[in-house]
């Protein structure tokens, strides 16, 4: 058996052993492990936290696109878990509401019952955003009843003189991200409504994050699934 030149994914111990199988097997911890997958998941990782498309990430790496969009999505999942994780008990210096809706939408009245609301938090020197409940749950009642200009009328005057606040200032971290969101989402052409809040999650983790601590933290939480 041979010590192998990379680092247990688990236990971070430098004696590696190589089994018959091609698998390393650690000396400390003894956990085996596939240094083939763990190339191939780092390679992954680059691409996500570059912004490279699924598809753009399939074609450099010769993967069947199926497969690396999984492994996207993956990520947002394990990116959701840690940034509440981070935010737990962590002290808010400010916090404002934003309701998010398709330029393609904003022209028809009824589509403001598909737009996505969250609240932005600001905390230390990053922000955590909380999604509010779905209306769209609402909109054929509304949109069928005959009080459908006037619930209109009053529900927009709501969420735009009503909207929750406790910004210090019109320009801080806050609306730098939601900035920042308006320019990210635009790149994935598209999202439905019940993946919105991992692509919301996706962007908040790349605001907070520059791209070598990204992968340094996806990195990290990955290797769990690598055995």
């Amino acid at each position: 058996m041979l010590k192998y030149f990379m680092n247990c994914i688990y236990c971070n111990n430098k004696k590696l052993y190589t089994l018959k199988t091609g698998q390393l097997k650690c000396s400390a911890c003894k956990k085996k492990f596939s240094p083939n997958k763990v190339h191939k998941e780092l390679a992954i990782i680059n691409c996500f936290c570059e912004d490279k498309s699924a598809n753009h990430a399939a074609k450099e790496l010769n993967m069947n696109y199926v497969t690396l969009k999984k492994r996207y999505e993956f990520f947002r999942s394990l990116i959701a878990n840690y940034l509440e994780e981070q935010y737990e008990n962590k002290d808010v210096i400010e916090y404002d509401e934003y309701i998010y809706l398709p330029q393609s939408k904003k022209k028809v009245k009824e589509n403001i019952f598909d737009a996505q609301n969250f609240l932005t938090f600001s905390y230390d020197d990053k922000v955590f955003n909380l999604l509010m409940p779905d209306l769209s749950m609402y909109k054929t009642e509304y949109v069928d009843a005959s009080v459908q200009d006037a619930y209109f009328k009053e529900f927009s005057k709501f969420m735009m003189m009503n909207k929750i606040s406790k910004t210090k200032k019109r320009e801080n971290r806050i609306t730098r991200f939601w900035l920042y969101f308006e320019d990210s989402i635009l790149k994935y052409k598209g999202v439905r409504d019940e993946n919105f809040f991992y692509y919301l999650k996706e962007i908040e983790f790349k605001f907070n994050y520059d791209t070598n601590k990204q992968k340094r933290i996806i990195t990290k939480l990955s290797h769990q699934s690598l055995i």
